[in-house]
């Protein structure tokens, strides 16, 4: 079962008869629609309009996040083809190689029309190579007016990135789910166990953690517990204002200008308290390796075997417990209701475990100055760009606007809802009295990533208010507040070539500060290796790019 809130749509398709996909796409103001038998015309460069006129057919390549290709007759592609009298070519670049099958493609002199630039530190480089039109903001306005609405509604502090010298070549794509911070989740039965609630503090963080590892919270009389593991730690650094334990250098803003967050001053206190706990017993020993021993890369090994008693690991629907909220599904009849939802992956393996063992979250603690907060990724996912050589034909560029509206941002939510999940009564129906949730229907509530397969879902992801079941009980965690986000989020030249180096150097300088290898009285020389290694050219280009590329920052509106 697969059921979702739609957040802004309406009207396009009321049965599974063809007849209706063709008559509602065809936006032919009052003339007969084609029937279900009837054929697309072949593709051409132009066809004849009623009045003798020619019309030009642009043939139209496009690529999108995709897992499996679009089918040669995805019936989707068709009715949009009929609509706008364009013939699409889907590149199926697969998701996960996505840019190397891209880039043998601009080698061999292929230019996408609808270019999907999923790194966003590429943007730049594929507008110095000339392989990106520049968009017009005129014509963003006048075709893609509901696309610009929604990232002018709901994400203002974006709207002027993809801006490269005072003209756009990119339309940011926002991710509504990142408002949502990472969770802070503790054993509720431990707590219980040991008469605690769950810490508000760093003082009364450490009495928990301590409590956790030396009061046997799991009942087996030996001491085999503790307090926390790597991912963990994160709050702690969070209670003095920056994210550490991550996958790219956070940056923070301070000064008017990008401070590495790793390097801050602050960041010797929390070193003073993981030292502290580490030497007393209270961190696994096994941090070293993180909390995830293989498999799915969100689950807490440590966490699910009873090692440690809090986390901050994962995204909050990795944490869904049974009966956390009501969502959609299918009955025998094939008639759709309200049930419980159903544990999902780290609670799922922890019960299997342990059946009697329960999870809560709490808000990240807050350090001696207030500060407090847990990892919070990117809201800029991606741009969308348009390729150089659809700006060459006459009309194209504002066909590719036009399009990119429709499949991303059409005002009906019947209508909206096809286009991401195909016709109604086929692939999904509406659940319940209003149209707000859908449910997909067999097969496909079974099939993965089906939507590819029949060309729906090639829009791009807006930054509208997340509104599904499942978010909406997000939203009551309270995860939408203190977050800590990256304050650089568009990579610069320099910090693509020396991150995974200097990644390298903070993880294992913080390691040994935190086992004792490395006296903290050595923080400032690790700082000084670090700038050496090439920390001081990613600094400063990043604080270029802050002050210069992007006119509009997160928080600054």
């Amino acid at each position: 079962m697969i059921a979702c809130r739609l957040r802004r749509y309406s009207a396009f398709l009321t049965s599974p008869v063809l007849l209706l996909l063709w008559g509602l796409l065809s936006g032919c103001g009052g003339q007969p629609a084609p029937s279900a038998a009837s054929h697309v015309q072949e593709p051409g460069p132009q066809e004849a309009s009623d009045s003798g006129a020619t019309v030009p057919k642009f043939k139209i390549s496009w690529t999108m996040h995709q897992n499996l290709p679009v089918a040669e007759d995805a019936v989707m592609v068709r009715a949009l083809e009929q609509k706008f009298n364009v013939d699409l070519e889907f590149w199926n670049l697969a998701n996960n190689n996505y840019e190397s099958l891209l880039d043998l493609k601009l080698v061999q002199g292929h230019i996408p029309d609808l270019f999907r630039v999923r790194q966003t530190q590429d943007l730049l480089k594929y507008q110095q190579q000339g392989l990106l039109a520049a968009i017009p903001e005129d014509l963003l306005n006048t075709h893609a007016p509901n696309i610009l609405k929604a990232i002018r509604e709901y994400a203002p502090a974006y709207q002027d990135y993809g801006r490269i010298n005072g003209s756009y070549y990119g339309i940011p794509v926002i991710n509504p789910t990142n408002i949502y911070r990472v969770p802070v989740v503790y054993r509720q039965d431990w707590l219980d166990k040991l008469g605690l609630t769950v810490p508000g503090t760093l003082a009364d963080f450490e009495k928990v953690i301590y409590a956790f590892a030396n009061q046997d919270p799991d009942g087996n009389g030996i001491r085999d517990t503790y307090g926390l593991s790597l991912e963990g730690m994160n709050v702690v650094f969070g209670a003095f204002g920056q994210m550490v334990f991550t996958d790219q250098l956070y940056f923070s803003r301070k000064d008017q200008g990008l401070v590495i967050g790793a390097l801050e001053p602050d960041m010797k206190k929390a070193l003073h308290y993981l030292r502290k706990w580490y030497r007393d017993g209270i961190i696994d020993p096994e941090f070293i390796t993180g909390e995830n021993s293989g498999g799915y890369k969100h689950l807490s090994h440590a966490f699910i075997k009873g090692r440690i008693g809090m986390t901050s690991m994962g995204n909050y629907y990795h944490w869904v417990q049974d009966g956390d909220y009501l969502d959609w599904s299918l009955d025998h009849q094939k008639t759709a209701r309200l049930v419980p939802a159903e544990a999902t992956f780290n609670v799922k393996e922890l019960t299997a475990k342990n059946p009697q063992a329960k999870i809560v979250f709490g808000r990240p603690v807050s350090g001696p100055d207030g500060k407090r907060g847990s990892k919070a990724y990117d809201m800029l996912m991606s741009f969308t760009a348009i390729g150089a050589d659809a700006a060459q034909e006459p009309g194209k560029l504002e066909t590719l606007l036009q399009m990119l509206d429709y499949v991303s941002a059409s005002p009906d939510p019947d209508e909206a809802a096809a286009l991401q999940y195909g016709i109604q009564g086929t692939h999904w129906a509406w659940a319940g009295t209003g149209k707000q949730d859908i449910i997909l229907l067999p097969p496909y509530n079974r099939m993965f990533s089906y939507q590819n397969t029949i060309g729906a879902n090639i829009g791009m992801t807006l930054p509208v208010i997340p509104s599904d079941r499942r978010d909406q009980w997000a939203s009551t965690l309270g995860l939408d507040h203190d977050g800590i986000y990256n304050a650089l989020e568009v990579a610069t030249p320099s910090l693509i070539r020396n991150s995974p180096g200097l990644i390298k150097l903070r993880d294992q300088a913080y390691i040994a500060f935190i086992t004792g290898e490395r006296p903290l009285e050595e923080f400032g020389e690790f700082v000084e290796e670090f700038m050496s290694a090439g920390g001081a050219e990613v600094l400063k280009e990043a604080n270029e790019s802050y002050r210069e590329l992007i006119p509009h920052r997160i928080g600054e509106q």
